[in-house]
């Protein structure tokens, strides 16, 4: 019976995922693993609608997806959102699409320790 040898790369690999220094990432899509709650509702003060909603990790400065899923919301109410790129970031930038073309942007928002954000101009 032959004798199978483990290459050292997969002895390496084992033996680091077997004392939790490495795991598996979030892949796109995935919410972080942390524990933290980033779940927000945006309350619309903006006297307009709210068209569209993303968000931007400071870390990386990259706008994800609509938020809002292509739902309007009206001026003066709200929406909960899930603010997470599954990259265990809590910093965000948000950038909003108001309708008559106007948008904002906010900076630095700490998605992590609140769990609402009123939104206006």
């Amino acid at each position: 019976m032959p004798v199978r040898r483990t290459s050292p790369i997969a002895l390496l690999a084992a033996a680091l995922a077997a004392a939790g220094l490495v795991s598996a990432a979030p892949g796109p899509g995935e919410q972080s693993r942390d524990g933290q709650n980033r779940r927000v509702r945006i309350h619309n003060q903006t006297g307009a609608a709210l068209l569209g909603l993303r968000a931007a990790d400071v870390r990386a400065g990259v706008f994800g997806p609509d938020l809002l899923g292509g739902t309007p919301v009206a001026a003066g109410a709200s929406v909960p959102v899930t603010i997470d790129d599954g990259g265990g970031g809590c910093l965000y930038d948000l950038r909003a699409e108001l309708a008559g073309g106007h948008g904002l942007v906010r900076e630095n928002i700490n998605v992590c320790r609140i769990a609402d954000y009123y939104l206006t101009r």
